[in-house]
């Protein structure tokens, strides 16, 4: 009787069995495991991003420890003890064969802006725009001041006279301000999935690996693309690309040598005619100025 109790409290419940089984099975059918805390993470969101992506990303959010206890049993996979290690609050754990750069761009495109409350901290500048609110005078009056908001009044509405920073970029957000933003339906509090841990490849990348600025990005190689042409030409490397280059460093080239040694061509006569020409011009005008007659 003792036994059978015994073994009832420690088994888990099938629900957790499932899942258990899962998180034992899908490291090793997946080229790429990532973790993202959905601490501040909206539920739609995360059922966006499922409903969106469900047949290249399988998302599951379970207790650390059934995973954990999973993740002990695999030996195979590269970083799982790494990732294993990283399972904090309430988290997310994504399967899929998409790079883990890629799937962090793809959840950054995927962001959406929430309203302000009491004590968020902004990444953005906030600022109120100059116009009619559309609110009617009243008490709301005062949250303008206390934000240094001018407004006016202005046919039976709050105007806001110029257009008004009131948050920088770090700023903690205060539960006045916060209402106020809230009352111009402006949500300046960006919210979204962020790739926190991934393992893929047999590489581990922690969250500051994986950002990327993809205008930085492509700036980046088109600078790299020009120095590496501009090298091509310079060392007279031939290539697709420096090929044309060249042949026209060449073109000018023989063009200035034939110009200067006089050798006349159907692409050199012009110049020649025209450098002989100044010459003599040159010559008249010295003639000229030491008083000799130029007929």
């Amino acid at each position: 009787m003792s036994s059978t109790k015994n073994h009832n409290r420690t088994s888990y419940p099938k629900g957790k069995q499932e899942l258990y089984q899962q998180m034992l099975e899908l490291p090793k059918s997946y080229n790429v495991v990532a973790l993202s805390k959905v601490n501040k993470v909206r539920a739609t969101q995360l059922m966006k991003i499922r409903k969106k992506f469900h047949k290249e990303i399988v998302i599951k959010v379970i207790k650390n420890r059934v995973t954990q206890r999973a993740f002990e049993k695999i030996s195979h996979v590269h970083g799982i003890d790494e990732l294993s290690s990283q399972l904090e609050g309430q988290c997310a754990l994504m399967f899929t064969n998409i790079s883990p750069f890629k799937l962090n761009l793809i959840f950054d495109q995927n962001k959406v802006f929430l309203p302000a409350k009491g004590g968020d901290i902004t990444r953005i500048e906030i600022l109120i725009p100059a116009g009619d609110t559309g609110i009617t005078p009243g008490p709301v009056l005062s949250e303008f001041k206390e934000a240094n908001v001018p407004t006016k009044i202005n046919q039976g509405t709050i105007w806001v006279s110029k257009d008004t920073v009131v948050a920088k970029p770090g700023d903690v957000i205060s539960t006045k301000l916060a209402s106020l933003l809230s009352k111009l339906n402006i949500k300046p509090i960006e919210a979204g999935i962020v790739v926190n841990y991934a393992i893929a490849d047999k590489l581990v990348f922690a969250e500051k690996d994986l950002r990327i600025d993809l205008d930085e990005f492509k700036n980046e190689l088109s600078r790299s693309h020009n120095e590496s042409i501009a090298l091509a030409v310079e060392s007279s490397y031939f290539t697709q690309e420096s090929m044309r280059l060249l042949l026209s460093k060449a073109f000018k080239h023989a063009l200035s040598l034939a110009i200067e040694s006089n050798y006349l061509s159907k692409e050199t006569a012009g110049f020649i005619i025209s450098i002989s020409a100044m010459k003599a011009n040159n010559l008249a005008a010295q003639l000229k100025n030491k008083g000799y007659a130029i007929s």
